[in-house]
């Protein structure tokens, strides 16, 4: 939770009751998707434990992040890396690449000589499509948006991360370089074994890297499961107006024609039921009671009463209808 205002007693819950697992034998894509506000950069800082939850845990190979000390804490910070949304935040202007690369590697103490080091620089390079050749020896403004990304991602690749945090890697680079970034992330996950955790308001780049997609909205779970499945058939009404803003390839329609309409938000702060009951054209009187978890297949599940009929599941088995 964070206050708002110093003197103020009203707080608001970043995220509630949100429950994930990876398994580690098993890498995958997992997309966390939702607007500004919705609670995924929060996830995020909580899994790589630059905060502390206020509430319940956050366990690495079974073990409370903020409990781990000495060896333990070192490995957890080696094989837990991030990739965040600004690819010129992470360099120092004085420095070359060459410096960004070199501070891990001496860090953690993974190379024995210069010469070494050079070989896995030159290898994370090559790894993430970059010609070593073209980078090493080069300063920030004299590289692109999409090779400084690009870099930034083999930054962590040198570390051998078993989990990548990946907070809206492509947001901040040209639509023509996207693609490349994406591809290179889903190579990691395939050739090197490397979990990756990436957190979107694009539900079209969600839709072509991620296996599966958790749906946040301000701090909630609304929609999760088979990323394929979710983004085709949406059964939450906030899933299916983010889907319904995508803009499609028909002149005659017009961006942000919708087949459902979004109501008017409530002035009020919402503190009980549905978050998307103030917005909600489907809310009903039992909505300002939270709803469940409701289980639609075996794939896919939404917090919402219009999916009643279906038998609920508790926040804590949710990954299990996550798809690897």
């Amino acid at each position: 939770m964070y206050t708002r205002g110093l003197l103020s007693k009203t707080s608001t819950t970043a995220l509630n009751d949100v429950s994930l697992k990876l398994d580690e034998s098993e890498p995958t894509i997992l997309t966390v998707a939702g607007e500004s506000g919705s609670g995924k950069t929060t996830l995020a800082m909580l899994m790589l434990g630059f905060i502390a939850p206020s509430s319940g845990q956050i366990l690495y190979k079974g073990q409370d992040i903020s409990r781990l000390r000495g060896a333990d804490r070192m490995t957890f910070r080696r094989e837990v890396q991030a990739v965040f949304q600004d690819p010129f935040a992470v360099f120092n202007p004085f420095y070359t690449v060459d410096h960004l690369l070199t501070v891990p590697i001496q860090r953690f103490k993974l190379a024995k000589s210069k010469r070494e080091a050079r070989d896995k620089m030159e290898e994370a390079l090559t790894a993430v499509g970059l010609r070593p050749e073209d980078i090493l020896g080069r300063f920030p403004h004299q590289l692109s948006g999409g090779q400084r990304q690009r870099i930034n991602v083999a930054r962590a690749l040198l570390l051998r991360p078993r989990l990548l945090i990946a907070d809206e890697p492509v947001s901040m680079v040209d639509a023509s370089l996207r693609a490349n970034i994406l591809e290179t992330l889903r190579s990691l996950q395939k050739n090197y074994g490397v979990s990756i955790v990436y957190i979107t308001h694009d539900l079209t780049t969600a839709y072509h890297i991620a296996k599966s997609i958790v749906v946040l909205y301000r701090g909630a779970v609304m929609e999760a499961g088979d990323v394929d499945t979710v983004i085709k058939r949406p059964q939450h009404p906030y899933t299916q107006l983010l889907i319904d803003s995508i803009p499609w390839p028909d002149l005659s329609r017009r961006w942000g024609e919708t087949d459902i309409k979004a109501r008017e938000a409530e002035h009020q702060e919402i503190t009980t039921g549905c978050k998307f009951y103030p917005r909600c054209p489907f809310a009903m009187e039992k909505c300002t009671v939270a709803p469940p978890l409701f289980q639609l297949g075996t794939h896919q599940a939404a917090s919402c009463y219009l999916q009643d009929q279906h038998p609920t599941i508790p926040s804590e088995h949710l990954w299990k209808l996550l798809p690897v």
